[in-house]
């Protein structure tokens, strides 16, 4: 679903991240693990078309996420670390106008937007300005948008940031519903988030990959070195 090639993206001459190379299986759930700065938004911003590359190359779904761009985000739904939503929009409203910006059908517009909101939990709340909301509803938001083009692969960065430990959890296992139909690409800086929810770990540093396995196996690397 997602192959990267010696990706790497300079600032100034500086690298952010450097010959990266990995692959996320379709249906799989792969963390993206790695403290502030590592270059986790970096590397989801390249996959979801928002910037080129400095070098290296990238696909979802076989197109290449710069070349091929339309192509690749008629695949995937992206969800940024800060969701750009409009706060004097009602959740219902809002929905409906990204699903038209999207090419959703006008004639599939409704079931698409009552589909996510069921999905993500949002009709308790779904006639109220998003700006009233909590955090964590505004995550779930995010997500909705994010689901309502019926794509194949979600790239999520740090989707419970922010989040006190109640929503953390509802947010996690939302996640990991969605990871039954979806390959799921889910960057964070807390172990504990891709333990719980992640097939496979990539650990990233200082725009390097150090590391790729399961949580388990991971684990017991970091016990053993301790």
């Amino acid at each position: 679903m997602i192959k990267v090639e010696n990706l790497t993206k300079r600032y100034a001459g500086q690298p952010a991240i450097q010959d990266l190379n990995f692959e996320v299986s379709q249906g799989e759930i792969m963390g993206f693990l790695g403290p502030n700065g590592a270059g986790k938004t970096t590397t989801m911003r390249i996959l979801a078309g928002f910037m080129p590359p400095t070098s290296g190359r990238a696909t979802v779904a076989g197109f290449d996420v710069f070349e091929q761009s339309l192509q690749a985000r008629a695949h995937l739904g992206y969800m940024p670390e800060n969701v750009p939503l409009y706060s004097d929009m009602r959740v219902t409203e809002y929905l409906n106008y990204r699903a038209a910006l999207k090419g959703v059908q006008h004639r599939r517009i409704a079931e698409r937007v009552g589909d996510v909101k069921e999905l993500c939990g949002l009709k308790e709340v779904e006639n109220k300005l998003i700006g009233t909301l909590s955090k964590g509803y505004r995550q779930r938001v995010g997500l909705a948008d994010a689901l309502l083009a019926e794509p194949d692969l979600l790239i999520l960065d740090e989707p419970t940031i922010g989040l006190d430990p109640n929503q953390i959890r509802q947010v996690r296992e939302l996640i990991k519903n969605l990871g039954r139909q979806h390959t799921i690409l889910l960057s964070t800086h807390i172990l504990p988030e891709v333990e719980m929810t992640c097939s496979r770990v990539i650990i990233i540093h200082k725009g390097r990959i150090e590391a790729c396995d399961t949580p388990d196996n991971l684990l017991g690397k970091i016990r053993q070195a301790g």
